[in-house]
């Protein structure tokens, strides 16, 4: 009988970053309250279009995974997150090679820093850009 003895865990632990100069601009741009109303918007958006992939997934429903995570590319750019823009870049690839794990990997990988990002613009809305 074999026996292992030591099990690990792995933990999924990515730093996030915003880009602040893109953030910056928003503000240049549009004021304080139109920068904050575009953001919130905008985290709103990402929060229901990361819910709607997952649940894509689970419906095995690839063509329409592909259009939602398509479109958080554009929408997490305009706010700064660009990791969170490369990932679902990176799903939407890996749709297209139809590799179902790596679909897989990928999009756990986009809820993952999409939770942490959305977490991240919002907490840096308290302070000044």
């Amino acid at each position: 009988m074999n026996v292992v003895p030591t099990i690990l865990a792995l933990l999924q632990n990515e730093p996030v970053r915003l880009d602040s100069d893109q953030l910056g601009v928003l503000y240049r741009q549009l004021g304080e309250t139109g920068a904050q109303d575009v953001i919130c918007r905008a985290i709103e958006e990402l929060a229901v279009r990361l819910s709607h992939c997952e649940r894509l997934w689970r419906q095995h429903d690839v063509l329409q995974l592909r259009k939602s995570a398509r479109s958080l590319v554009a929408i997490s750019e305009q706010i700064g997150m660009s990791a969170l823009a490369r990932v679902a870049t990176d799903v939407t690839r890996a749709i297209d090679a139809e590799d179902e794990a790596a679909v897989g990997a990928t999009l756990f990988r986009l809820l993952r820093i999409g939770e942490r990002s959305l977490t991240a613009v919002w907490d840096l809305q308290d302070l000044s850009v």
